[in-house]
């Protein structure tokens, strides 16, 4: 039996945001059956905390999506984070976390309980191929015309990022997830002014098996490091994610010393221990 936790993310009320199942002191466990598991959990991620094998890491960790291994994801990584924290992990460093994963090391910072990590770099960046992105368009229900600008901001998942006119029409799209097969794609569009948070977001990826996921750290960090460095969006702001499914994901994001930051409220809801 091993230490169990799942944690909400982007939320400072369980139920409102993100769940991560976590599984603590997962040295051991076969790949196949870490992948069992994520598929049994059927969360959008399970992560396994293991002992790190890098210098200036205090944890490893894996992730997988009921469809497969992530390299990287924003949401367990925060969330990730905090059951390692609550179990009694200690960093090296006082207010700074260093997790490795398969994207090497990224840094948390954590500042009397709010966590944040540091956007590691986009895989992939630039604009979208005009075929790709009327397929991609066309698997929204959108005409190339109603998209403001596309860019891939992939920082392991494989995200395209698709600027709307407005939060109206991104919660709006009704997506055909058979014919966004072979993209994982995020919108974005302005919320009104004065409202909590400046942009509303929407995260599709059906080749992980998550058709929508509710809050997602890794695509708000892709299109943070996007639409801050196009003059699109300032240097902080909130975006609120999973209005659609129910949810109310709020994202902060806040640009400073060369670094997006990306952070949200933890709550641990469950603990216990599993069968692995």
């Amino acid at each position: 039996m091993r230490a169990f936790s799942q944690v909400d993310v982007f939320t400072s009320e369980f139920l409102h945001g993100n769940p991560v199942a976590v599984v603590h002191d997962a040295e051991g466990i076969p790949d196949e059956e870490m992948a069992a598991f994520a598929r049994w959990t059927n969360l959008s991620e399970t992560t396994f905390l293991l002992p790190p094998t890098q210098a200036g890491a205090d944890y490893r960790l894996r992730i997988f999506t009921p469809g497969g291994e992530l390299p990287f994801a924003g949401h367990p990584t925060l969330g990730s984070a905090r059951a390692w924290l609550e179990a009694g992990g200690v960093p090296a460093a006082e207010g700074r976390i260093v997790q490795e994963c398969e994207v090497g090391l990224v840094t948390l910072a954590d500042d009397a309980g709010g966590l944040a990590f540091a956007a590691p770099p986009l895989r992939r960046s630039g604009p979208v191929d005009e075929q790709d992105l009327r397929a991609i368009a066309a698997s929204l229900g959108l005409s190339p015309d109603d998209v403001v600008d596309a860019a891939w901001v992939d920082n392991g998942p494989g995200w395209v990022g698709l600027l709307l006119h407005d939060a109206e029409t991104v919660l709006g799209l009704e997506p055909d997830f058979a014919a966004m097969r072979g993209f994982e794609v995020g919108v974005v569009g302005p919320r009104p002014g004065g409202d909590d948070a400046a942009f509303e977001v929407r995260a599709f990826c059906p080749d992980l098996a998550v058709p929508e996921d509710p809050v997602t750290g890794s695509l708000n960090a892709g299109l943070a490091q996007w639409l801050i460095g196009s003059g699109r969006a300032p240097s902080s702001y909130t975006a609120q994610q999973g209005t659609v499914l129910g949810r109310r994901g709020l994202v902060r994001v806040s640009a400073a010393g060369g670094d997006v930051w990306v952070g949200g409220d933890t709550v641990v809801g469950v603990r216990g221990t599993v069968a692995l």
